[in-house]
């Protein structure tokens, strides 16, 4: 697991969910109906997301740790 991503995390009305994104991570996200939940999805998610683009060799984003914007 390289949970070194920032994950941004939401409270979703219309999906009645907690939203984890990965915004280096193209397209990487996850739900869960608590906070605890959405984090563990979200970095089972970055675990699958960085394993499957290295199947289609794709390039993986270095973490850049916390963005200058959100």
């Amino acid at each position: 697991m390289d949970s070194r991503y920032e994950i941004i995390m939401f409270w979703s009305d219309e999906d009645k969910a907690f939203i984890a994104e990965v915004p280096e991570l193209p397209g990487c996200m996850a739900d869960g109906k608590t906070h605890q939940e959405a984090l563990a999805n979200a970095e089972q998610v970055i675990d699958e997301w960085i394993e499957r683009a290295g199947e289609l060799g794709r390039a993986v984003p270095q973490p850049r740790g916390r963005l200058a914007y959100a």
